[in-house]
């Protein structure tokens, strides 16, 4: 097919959403000639239908006429692992522990610092990736924050005007003080970008220490209490559908519901409900950001 036609869908949307890489990865490898679409080399901007047989290095794409449904994983990240697929001090990786997957892969939405847990979501579509973490799309994020020492109505505000770190401006969207003992108070948090350890760092501007760092929600999907830490599970097909209204995207057609995913350390037929989400808070007004990335 010509990379001209108006048939079908572009190749690179279609690559990234069954999980074979990101669109740029996948750009890259078209202007290497990597791909072919029935045996020609594919070009940029190409459209293609189920019809068509696609390479990657050789190696056949499974039939998109016949591709499993996108799956999307709610995983209960504890401390002391890290958020890439290897790690050369051999670090534990949030990897290890999810479900097998067969002509698909698990995108990470986002990172958490080793040092921090909490909810960590994975996908096998590229698009549905790609369109929460870009800068545009705002998604909420929330977190539970222990903090040590006192914490000032002139620090609370300052953290909600905007503070000045090192890659620019930040602020919090809300804190809500969510009580504690002793020397430490814990506060919930939002914000709508994922610039790299910026909880911390936002909190560190003011003169607060943070002790302990947990992700509670991103977007409409909340850390379920029936997940321990180390442990996954699918998310519901009606808490899919709304994630991917709210990167913009057309849900993908409800099917049969096939045998729940369980992570690596859970025992074969101990599944539970699949995990559900509550819908996201209205957005304020659009602000900068970028991808995001650890907290």
């Amino acid at each position: 097919m010509s990379a001209n036609t108006s048939e079908g869908e572009r190749l690179q949307k279609v690559l990234a959403r069954a999980g074979i890489g990101s669109r740029r990865q996948i750009e890259q490898w078209i202007s290497e000639g990597r791909i072919k679409v029935g045996g020609q080399p594919a070009t940029l901007g190409q459209r293609v239908t189920p019809q068509q047989t696609i390479t990657v290095d050789g190696h056949a794409v499974t039939s998109l006429a016949h591709a499993a449904r996108p799956r999307v994983l709610v995983y209960h990240k504890p401390e002391g692992e890290v958020c890439t697929a290897s790690d050369p001090q051999g670090r534990p990786t949030v990897f290890a522990n999810l479900p097998r997957i067969r002509n698909a892969r698990w995108i990470a939405i986002g990172r958490l610092d080793f040092n921090t847990s909490g909810l960590l979501l994975f996908t096998t579509d590229g698009e549905l990736a790609h369109r929460l973490m870009h800068p545009s799309g705002e998604i909420e994020r929330e977190y539970a924050v222990r903090v040590l020492g006192e914490v000032t109505d002139e620090m609370i505000a300052r953290l909600k005007e905007g503070v000045t770190l090192d890659d620019g401006p930040a602020r919090f969207d809300s804190i809500v003080d969510a009580g504690g003992t002793g020397a430490n108070r814990w506060y919930h948090v939002t914000l709508r970008e994922g610039r790299n350890r910026e909880v911390r760092r936002l909190w560190e501007a003011v003169g607060g220490k943070v002790s302990r760092l947990i992700r509670v929600r991103y977007g409409n999907v909340t850390l379920p209490r029936h997940i321990r830490a180390g442990r996954s599970d699918d998310l519901d097909a009606e808490s899919t559908a709304v994630l991917y209204e709210l990167a913009g995207l057309t849900p993908p057609e409800t099917k049969p519901t096939r045998e729940m995913g369980v992570s690596a350390r859970q025992q074969p037929g101990r599944g539970r409900t699949p995990a559900r989400a509550r819908p996201e808070p209205s957005r304020p007004a659009r602000r900068g950001g970028s991808r995001d990335r650890r907290k």
